[in-house]
């Protein structure tokens, strides 16, 4: 496979980790890069600071091999994935801070021959931002090879994989890798064809940046079909747990399930970046936007509504945080949202944040006095108002514990 010996993994957090890890353990030397001392700690302990399912296997054994190791400043290296996040300013348009950050780590590393690859979603055309800003501080290097200056290949290859499942999927799904250079391409593909076992399909870098949005909207607008149900049967009186059931016996129907928004970096995020690019004609995807970011705001009126026809000062149980079941993931989480703006609109009553994958609450809901980041049984000995947020297995057998509490059901647990 090419020359690559070296690989330097930017950014050790869900993804890059994860791609540090399954590298390692395929016989590559692996340098993690990332700005957290704690993390960089951690992996060089053989531990991984955050939940996912057979992932600290793969570290560890890869720490014990010598394949795996942790640093917080860029090395030099064959080639270089950056795994940074790009989250989205006030305006929603994408911050591409972190990316350049770890261009500028990149850059003075790097002698000519190097692939780098960016593996952030990232919206159309900030693989050639990275480029830029590479070139810019190394006017001596080429992409193309104009005038004898020694060449560097860029590409990027979008992540595709579900928390949880992460270590399974980055084996087994298809890729999709664009090259700024058809030979960029082929190298990047090179690379990933040491543990990918799905096709890898090659393109442009900025069909690659489109496909892996146009996968989270797609993901997005049927969701936000979804949610729209759930508010119209409401206001029908209709169980829409059944409603969706029911249609989905036609054979060419298959309606997602509602629940309290949409979480994670990826869904809540990317479709953003979409309508940035060009908000004229990205009207399905904007409302889906929208009608998704509204739904917590929907909850949180359900909430009090049964707050204020119960006893006075009632205590009310959140279950769930994570944006997601079985996993300790809170980015984005409208969960971490309903819980902060519950927490806010009733200042006297004690909100029980129950979310068995952490052991502290985030700093959203940290420093408000009446949240209490509980166990299941105290949550509910304590509360007369219960919501279902996230169906973790934890919370899947509650039907016979839910008889004497007000029950806000958003994720059909106890409709199943």
């Amino acid at each position: 496979m090419d020359s690559i010996k070296t690989v330097a993994v930017i950014g050790l957090g869900y993804i890059g980790l994860p791609t540090a890890a399954i590298l390692a353990t395929n016989g590559l030397n692996v340098i993690g890069v990332d700005v957290n001392e704690k993390t960089v700690e951690a992996v060089n302990r053989g531990e991984v600071p955050f939940v996912e399912p057979d992932l600290a296997v793969h570290v560890s054994g890869a720490v014990s091999q010598g394949h795996l190791k942790a640093a917080l400043d860029t090395p030099s290296a064959d080639a270089y994935i950056v795994a940074v996040p790009t989250p989205f300013k006030a305006d929603r348009s994408a911050d591409l801070s972190f990316i350049e950050a770890a261009a500028h780590g990149i850059a003075p590393q790097l002698q000519g021959g190097e692939l780098i690859i960016l593996e952030s979603t990232s919206p159309p055309r900030a693989t050639r931002y990275m480029a830029d800003v590479i070139l810019g501080l190394r006017p001596d290097l080429s992409i193309d090879g104009q005038d004898g200056r020694p060449t560097i290949d860029i590409a990027h290859c979008p992540e595709r994989v579900l928390p949880g499942r992460v270590m399974i999927e980055l084996v087994t799904n298809d890729r999709i890798v664009g090259g700024v250079t058809s030979r960029a391409a082929e190298r990047a593909k090179a690379l990933y064809s040491v543990f990918c076992q799905g096709e890898i399909l090659l393109t442009d870098d900025v069909t690659a940046e489109m496909a892996k949005l146009v996968e989270n909207s797609f993901r997005d607008v049927n969701i936000a079909f979804a949610n729209e149900l759930s508010l119209i049967s409401d206001k029908l009186g209709i169980d829409v747990w059944e409603l969706i059931r029911l249609a989905n016996h036609h054979p060419r129907v298959n309606i997602l399930q509602p629940g309290p928004g949409v979480g994670g970096h990826c869904i809540a995020v990317d479709p953003w970046f979409i309508v940035d690019a060009d908000p004229s004609n990205s009207r399905i995807i904007r409302t889906a936007r929208e009608v998704n970011d509204s739904k917590p705001g929907w909850v949180v009126d359900k909430v009090l509504e049964a707050v204020a026809s119960a006893e006075d000062n009632v205590e009310v149980a959140v279950l769930g945080l994570a944006f997601k079941p079985n996993i300790d993931d809170l980015r984005e989480s409208p969960s971490v949202e309903i819980t902060r703006t519950l927490a806010e609109k009733l200042p006297h009553h004690v909100v029980r944040a129950v979310e068995p994958h952490i052991v502290e609450l985030p700093t959203a809901l940290g420093s408000l006095p009446n949240v209490r980041l509980s166990n299941l049984d105290e949550a509910l000995t304590a509360a007369a108002v219960v919501v279902l947020l996230v169906d973790h297995n934890e919370f899947l057998d509650l039907g016979e514990r839910l008889e004497e509490q007000t029950v806000l059901d958003v994720r059909g647990v106890l409709s199943r």
